[in-house]
């Protein structure tokens, strides 16, 4: 369940990225629209998720008993990051939706905000519950 809620709470970031962008530049919300801004940057967040369950499993001491924790901001967090990032940027050139510099910097940024933005503010609410428990 907890992975199911990640990779939700994962995709609504890259989403609501790609309707706010939409807005500022006044491309209109078709389906289509938001679609064809959210996949690259929805599918190199995916492949970020392959990349942290692969490192967690390659930091075992004995294969893949290791366990995976995607809600974690760090390493997990930072490789969705830098997928949706990097792969999203590599798809939007080669489809030729354009990839400026200032783009690139927007997107790192807002990104980062939103995709490790929730897991910070879980890791703090969760140690707060903790404490107040113990």
């Amino acid at each position: 369940m907890r992975r199911l809620f990640t990779a939700s709470a994962d995709f609504f970031a890259v989403l609501v990225f790609a309707f706010i962008g939409r807005m500022n530049h006044a491309e209109g919300l078709s389906l289509h629209g938001l679609f064809s801004t959210t996949w690259p940057f929805a599918l190199g967040a995916a492949i970020g998720w392959s990349l942290a369950y692969l490192y967690a499993h390659m930091r075992a001491d004995h294969g893949f008993d290791y366990p995976f924790h995607p809600e974690r901001v760090f390493p997990d967090g930072v490789l969705v990051w830098v997928g949706a990032v990097a792969i999203g940027m590599i798809l939007r050139q080669q489809f030729h939706q354009g990839v400026a510099l200032s783009f690139i910097i927007v997107a790192t940024i807002v990104l980062g905000v939103f995709l490790l933005g929730w897991r910070a503010a879980r890791m703090v609410l969760t140690r707060r519950r903790q404490t107040v428990t113990t």
